[in-house]
């Protein structure tokens, strides 16, 4: 799941950047969404990574 996580981060900084520069004012949604998105999977990864083996 952490991979997930990081595959979304990384996408949401392109879209980011697209947004912000200017190129694509739609990519700017997109990067709010994706970073939420990224912000739940990485604690969900934490929370989880974090448990001892039984």
């Amino acid at each position: 799941m952490l991979s997930w996580a990081i595959l979304f981060f990384i996408i949401a900084i392109v879209a980011g950047l697209f947004g912000f520069l200017g190129i694509a004012s739609a990519a700017t949604g997109i990067a709010k969404v994706l970073f939420v998105i990224f912000l739940i999977l990485f604690v969900i990864s934490l929370l989880l990574g974090r448990r001892p083996s039984a």
